[in-house]
């Protein structure tokens, strides 16, 4: 399974699928692995996570305090680097500094991903890429959903959305976008499936703020249903 963007969902997805010894890699545009938890809210090094991705914090091991209910608040410098260090140390492959630049595909599937160094990308030298192949990739690549573009602009019309497009992020409703960003993580074409931001983006949910419980959920069910199509693949 090859995911691209290392923010908490992608990180997550991450974590349980190396937890359950597939052979997972991650890519990150940036140095940096965490995505959008290090700033918090406003560079307030704190971040709200609803009571019921509970199970995951304490998963991870990660600290929290009781707000008002549902409400926790966790340091947004020990989710980052816990979600990091505990994914890695599970067996997922993180690499970092890598952009994707475009898919491999077939007009049925998708196949993998075509990947180069990011400070080649912004240079925009005239390196060859290379491609790695994948059962399943996961869009985690939050609000710019760059990998479902790429496929909408290689087969138009064909992601499996109401209007075979990517439908865009709307405003702001933050406790709206929570719910919205699990029911809508989901395979979007064979063999590509969104989880996170990106998720609420490509079904035309709105984005939401420094909370983050959706996003630890939603890496947690694009985990679990490629589980479940690679265990249908082996029988």
């Amino acid at each position: 399974v090859a995911i691209v963007g290392g923010g908490p969902s992608g990180l997550v997805a991450g974590y349980v699928l190396a937890k359950a010894g597939k052979k997972v890699a991650l890519f990150e545009r940036k140095l940096s692995i965490g995505g959008g938890v290090w700033g918090g809210g406003m560079m307030f090094n704190e971040i709200v996570v609803q009571d019921r991705a509970l199970p995951i914090l304490e998963d991870f091991g990660i600290r929290y305090q009781r707000l008002q209910e549902p409400y926790l608040v966790c340091d947004a410098v020990e989710t980052a680097s816990t979600l990091t260090s505990r994914s890695v140390q599970a067996g997922l492959a993180v690499f970092n500094c890598i952009t994707v630049e475009d898919v491999l595909m077939r007009e049925d599937c998708i196949l993998g991903l075509v990947i180069n160094w990011a400070p080649v990308d912004r240079a925009g030298l005239h390196i060859d890429p290379l491609t790695v192949k994948s059962r399943f990739v996961i869009d985690a690549t939050g609000h710019a959903t760059e990998i479902v573009r790429v496929v909408q602009e290689k087969v138009p019309g064909r992601l499996i959305t109401p209007t075979g497009r990517v439908e865009g992020e709307k405003s702001m409703w933050s406790d709206r976008a929570e719910s919205l960003t699990l029911e809508n993580t989901r395979e979007v074409f064979p063999g590509l499936v969104v989880a996170g931001m990106a998720a609420n983006a490509t079904f035309g949910g709105p984005r939401m703020g420094p909370i983050f419980g959706g996003m630890l959920l939603s890496g947690e069910k694009a985990a679990h249903w490629i589980l479940d199509r690679l265990e249908e693949d082996e029988t």
